[in-house]
């Protein structure tokens, strides 16, 4: 089942790096050659760091903010240490098949490059096959928020770091509710009851969704109370070991989901094939859809939900404990085999130190990793922000569970709209942890 889902997923994992957090990277003297992976030599004598991941580095009077806020920190640490950090670009049409997970993985076992941007799945393969250095050891790390080192800790080892905290949630327009007498929901009861209400006075679908969010409805009512309610460290354990079961926490979510399918609250059939804000994001700029979701920089983007022509505000997804921003985690990891390792953490330390961190979240907007930096975000965001500061979240990516979360759940909701039974989807993670548990052991015996 597991690996049936992989390619499926592929567009997701492209989106978790380049979509939302759009990270920076390019080639530094000269592409790879993909065919065999092998690595051109520098040619510059001086000290060098190479950096791999998707996305091109910024180029002179082209306007990308998320990019020149990763280039500024770059260029302290170049400055500071004198060394240049190289950037090695993952590009589609030359690894062909491959994606950018696959090409990460692949350049991390055989030691190709020193400092990665990894999906929140690349990170838990890579962290369990201690191919990742313990980047509990930088003392930025010191001033890491709870979330962040929750997210990344794979045995024991804090393995992978972000410089932005990305946080997914509903934008509703707040002036379509107040037509209809409506207060923001905080449950699940309380968002079905505005979705009738929408749709009894002539609203054809209440919720503009696509295929790659709806699995944060499921992450909110399923894990509200792990993540908030109790020993969250006991409660994964018992998942990891098969004490408890990932289909029991997650049934209550798919059975929302089904009845706001069932009520036509949601359009399966449009959802399934909408990509994200691509799909949705017309009908609810126009207004004709009170409800869609997306992660929090795109109230900051005028090219998405960032100047509308409503009262926008954006809050968690329904669940007991009330509304619940739901945590996706991408990261910086550095290579265990990394042969400029030393000098490698020493850029990490510096663009994730509270000076580096406080340009990159002033600069894009955005919730910092740095329980130190904080930034004034705009009057649409400030529920969703409030309950960050409060420190009441979920995670969507969870390297330290052995199913990975975001991707097979992601999934496994697409086969719920496509007209798969709760009861399917149940017995889909049953297998996919049945699965984990014969990996554990199979790892023990060697």
């Amino acid at each position: 089942m597991k690996g049936s889902r992989k390619g499926n997923v592929n567009r997701l994992q492209a989106a978790c790096v380049t979509g939302i957090i759009v990270l920076t990277l390019a080639a530094c003297s000269g592409k790879t050659d993909v065919g065999g992976n092998l690595v051109l030599k520098d040619e510059n004598p001086e000290k060098v760091i190479n950096l791999f991941g998707p996305m091109e580095k910024s180029r002179p009077n082209v306007s990308n903010i998320a990019r020149t806020a990763f280039d500024l920190t770059i260029e302290m640490a170049e400055k500071e240490l004198g060394l240049t950090v190289c950037y090695r670009t993952y590009t589609a049409e030359n690894y062909q098949e491959k994606t950018y997970d696959e090409v990460s993985i692949d350049r991390v076992r055989n030691n190709m490059d020193d400092l990665y941007l990894l999906n929140p799945d690349t990170i838990q393969v890579l962290g369990s096959e201690d191919r990742l250095l313990d980047l509990s050891v930088l003392d930025s790390a010191k001033n890491l928020r709870d979330v962040v080192k929750t997210a990344n800790t794979v045995n024991g080892k804090l393995v992978a770091i972000p410089q932005e905290v990305v946080v997914n949630g509903l934008f509703v327009n707040k002036d379509m509710f107040d037509q209809y007498n409506l207060e923001l929901p905080n449950t699940p009861e309380e968002f079905m009851e505005c979705c009738r209400v929408f749709k009894e006075n002539g609203i054809e679908t209440p919720i503009g969704a696509n295929r790659w969010w709806l699995e944060n409805f499921v992450f909110a009512q399923a894990y509200a109370e792990l993540y908030n309610g109790g020993d969250t460290k006991a409660l994964i354990e018992a998942l990891n070991k098969g004490e408890a079961k990932y289909s029991d926490y997650m049934r209550p979510g798919f059975e929302f989901l089904k009845e706001l399918i069932d009520k036509e609250y949601i359009d399966a059939e449009t959802a399934y094939t909408y990509e994200t804000i691509e799909g949705e994001g017309p009908d609810f700029l126009a207004q004709k859809t009170p409800i869609v979701m997306a992660y929090w920089g795109a109230a900051n983007s005028e090219t998405a939900y960032g100047n509308p022509d409503f009262n926008l505000q954006v809050i968690g997804f329904p669940s007991k404990l009330g509304h619940m921003p739901v945590v996706s985690m991408t990261g910086y990891g550095v290579c265990a085999g990394a042969e400029h390792s030393d000098d490698t953490l020493a850029v990490l330390d510096i663009i994730l130190s509270d000076e580096a961190l406080q340009l990159y979240a002033e600069t894009n907007k955005v919730i910092s990793p740095s329980k130190n930096v904080e930034v004034e975000c705009i009057d649409a965001l400030k529920p969703l922000n409030d309950r960050i500061n409060e420190n009441i979240y979920v995670l969507g990516s969870n390297a330290g569970m052995n199913v990975e979360q975001w991707g097979n759940t992601c999934v496994i909701v697409r086969e719920l709209l496509s007209g798969a039974t709760v009861d399917e989807c149940m017995a889909a993670f049953d297998k996919l942890q049945e699965e984990a548990l014969a990996q554990a052991l199979e790892g023990k015996g060697n």
